[in-house]
């Protein structure tokens, strides 16, 4: 009988079985999100200013001259964007777009593969078809195929940049962050982890290359000064539509000033303490979180206090998520998750029963994700050093705590078992 069972019930271990379910479904999702969604296009194209911007480039005509009071979509990239974006206006716009959707589902690919060995699994790993099923999920991507923007571009960066940070090719690291501050500054934030490491030569790339590719467009661009007199203030500016940021939010719901102010300012507190912790504590003991999650942190507050914040630049949190992988993880909670559901979901809350209700919940569902991600993140931290105070652990007065210990920050916390780990009891 145990011999005829191996013929009716073959063994099959998990790391075989994920992959054979999540491979065929994720391919599927790849072709329908590029192939349909993306040819087809939506309301919102972001890929048409940039594409219009470059050939007025070609052509030595003004950039910088559109009218920036509509709410269509605007090109706000820096003369060094337009330099490196160029070559997209050398072929008819329709090409030239698809060409784009295609490489942007390339860049995304090669973001699932660096995002599993920046946490330690191979290319063959069960791991990688649950990246790229989940990211193909989300909103966040597929909306960047659909709108065609830079996004993906700007996660392959980032993801090489800390692979490349992780293992200490400080010059090299700063070259994919440095790229897309040329183009797209929105990974500006993350130029503080090489200097609370002390990789200085990150820097000098970092900033190197979009200075001189600045250097080099700004004659180049007959408009140039533009950028400085229209463009940047311009961006400085928290509009009331495609806005997700607390002070876009607010301008569209019309939420009192000093509320924003407030908002704004708990939620840098929220990150100065975060990064604090993360830094002190975790940045010698376990390096892959403290980078990781310091990312998160950086980026979240970014996103919400900023000017402007725009849901797909959800992507620039999969580190973040990712670190649940880890012990000490930030994210081994539910409070997160739901956060995480708040600003990456592709589902719509539009209902025609209850009109006013469905149409607050999808107009604020990103900022309350971000904010729901942002504090469960710092609640975290928060409770955990409570109760290093509680126990004594914590040093007060500033000095390095020589009597912290690894284990007891990444598992159970001090004494074991249980305790504050976010708003909710959690798994340490």
């Amino acid at each position: 009988m145990a011999i005829l069972d191996n013929y009716l019930r073959p063994r099959m271990t998990m790391q075989r079985i994920i992959p054979m379910v999540l491979w065929p479904i994720s391919i599927m999702m790849i072709l329908q999100r590029s192939i349909i969604l993306a040819v087809n296009g939506d309301r919102t194209d972001d890929f048409a200013p940039v594409y219009q911007a470059a050939l007025r480039f070609l052509n030595g005509q003004p950039v910088y001259a559109e009218n920036l009071d509509t709410v269509d979509p605007h090109y706000l990239y820096p003369p060094s964007g337009t330099l490196l974006m160029a070559p997209i206006a050398t072929i008819d716009p329709e090409r030239s777009r698809w060409i784009f959707i295609a490489a942007s589902v390339v860049a995304l690919l090669a973001c699932a593969y660096l995002l599993a060995r920046l946490f330690g699994f191979g290319a063959r790993s069960w791991v990688i078809p649950v990246i790229v099923f989940f990211f193909f999920s989300t909103e966040t991507v597929a909306h960047t195929l659909i709108f065609t923007n830079f996004n993906s571009f700007v996660l392959l960066g980032m993801l090489a940049f800390l692979l490349l940070m992780r293992s200490r090719h400080d010059l090299w690291a700063g070259v994919p962050i440095g790229l897309t501050l040329a183009i797209k500054p929105v990974l500006a934030p993350l130029l503080l982890l090489p200097l609370l490491n002390r990789q200085w030569k990150i820097l000098v790339t970092a900033i190197g290359i979009p200075l001189v590719l600045n250097i080099v467009a700004w004659p180049l661009v007959v408009d140039s000064n533009s950028f400085v007199t229209r463009t940047v203030p311009y961006l400085g500016e928290a509009r009331d539509y495609y806005n997700s940021s607390i002070a876009g939010n607010g301008a569209y719901f019309g939420v009192a000033d000093w509320l924003v102010v407030l908002l704004r300012v708990a939620f840098v507190a929220m990150a100065v303490f975060s990064l604090w912790f993360l830094y002190r504590y975790y940045r010698k003991t376990d390096e892959l979180l403290w980078l990781a999650t310091s990312t998160g942190v950086l980026l979240v507050t970014e996103f919400l206090v900023g000017a402007l914040g725009q849901g797909y630049y959800s992507m620039l949190l999969f580190p973040l998520l990712m670190t649940v992988f880890l012990p000490g993880s930030t994210m081994r909670n539910w409070p997160a998750w739901l956060g995480v559901y708040g600003c990456m979901t592709f589902d719509t809350y539009y209902s025609e029963e209850w009109r006013s209700f469905g149409w607050m919940l999808e107009y604020n569902k990103v900022t309350w994700g971000w904010s729901l991600l942002m504090i469960a993140v710092f609640c975290s931290l928060l409770f955990r050093y409570l109760d290093m105070r509680r126990d004594g652990v914590a040093s007060l007065d500033g000095r390095p705590d020589d009597t912290l210990d690894e284990g007891r920050l990444t598992n159970d916390g001090p004494g074991g078992g249980g305790g504050r780990d976010s708003v909710a009891t959690v798994e340490k």
